[in-house]
């Protein structure tokens, strides 16, 4: 018998709920969390790959509303909860996730800290905070909630002044004190002013996310590649893999974005390189999870096992779940 329009469309909405459910149930499993044989806190199972870069947002904007400048329509997609995360990640073994605080909350924090909460061990946070006020108190009390690093980016800032206030200057003395990363959304033009802090708080931790954004108009250039390059004569700098989406070609499988790779692994070694998807926006607009972590898996052949597991957990695990 044939299906009307409307059946049709409501069998197909019921084949995606179900293997939304079959997936979630699959990752919920994975990322079980037991409780130690003395009946303590609980602890997360150490197995599987880490996502260094995930944000997570939810449509109760009454319970967590949403920053100045921002409305319901803006979220896209309008939700992206740990749930939703967990579903694309679990079938790419993928077992532990940083999440970093999405700007629909500015710096409030409270809808990471929970989702953090709630799968205790699953996920580290990356905040965000306002440099003008108290900015070492704050990141003291999100460092006792779990937070191991702040979001900076420079938004309208020039790039020789974006670094240049009292309150950064208090930020990345307290990261060097606390181990708290700068975690850095920035294009390439601002790399050099990094650098330039890199040097004057030589023991903060630096992470560079996303290549710098070299390639986000789809040329890679030497001299943006160079100035990344040149961060790692900082022995606490990191750098994120991540975003393929957005890079180059920006196109599944990613392989124009190898060479890139192969450069930072030169400059910088496996361990102070760590894969990222930045999800949601990996998985929108009929793109995939699994390719971001299979360029890697896969394609990157020039990357030994020991280099894939720094990259894929082991630098994530030591700056972020230390």
């Amino acid at each position: 018998m044939r299906l009307s329009t409307r059946e049709s469309k409501e069998t197909t909405m019921r084949a995606g709920r179900r293997r939304f459910v079959r997936n979630l149930s699959a990752a919920l499993a994975a990322y079980a969390v037991p409780r130690s044989a003395a009946g303590g806190e609980p602890r997360a199972e150490q197995k599987g790959w880490i996502d260094a870069h995930v944000h997570v947002w939810t449509r109760d904007i009454r319970r967590f509303p949403l920053a100045p400048g921002y409305g319901a329509r803006d979220m896209r997609p309008p939700s992206f909860t740990p749930e939703a995360f967990l579903a694309h990640a679990g079938p790419a073994g993928v077992s532990r996730a940083v999440l970093i605080q999405m700007s629909y909350y500015g710096t409030d924090n409270r809808f990471m800290l929970q989702s953090m909460q709630r799968f205790p061990g699953i996920f580290a946070g990356v905040a965000v905070i306002d440099e003008q006020t108290m900015p070492a108190a704050d990141m003291q009390r999100l460092r006792d909630q779990g937070v191991r690093g702040i979001r900076i980016a420079p938004g309208n800032g020039k790039p020789d002044m974006w670094l240049s206030g009292e309150g950064m200057h208090q930020m990345w003395r307290c990261g060097a004190e606390q181990q708290i990363a700068m975690c850095h959304l920035v294009d390439p033009v601002f790399l050099p002013s990094i650098d330039a802090m890199c040097a004057r708080y030589p023991d903060t931790p630096v992470v560079v996310d996303h290549f710098g954004r070299v390639g986000i108009d789809g040329t890679i250039r030497d001299r943006d590649l160079d100035n990344l390059c040149q961060l790692a004569r900082r022995p606490h700098t990191a750098v994120k893999v991540s975003a393929f989406y957005a890079l180059g070609r920006k196109r599944e499988p990613y392989t124009d974005l190898l060479p890139m790779i192969r450069r930072l692994l030169d400059a910088f070694g496996p361990q102070r390189l760590m894969w990222a998807s930045d999800c949601p926006f990996q998985v929108a607009n009929g793109r995939h999870y699994r390719p971001s972590i299979d360029l890697l898996r896969e394609h990157a052949n020039f990357l030994s096992p020991d280099d894939r597991q720094w990259i894929l957990r082991k630098t994530a695990e030591r700056i972020f779940f230390s």
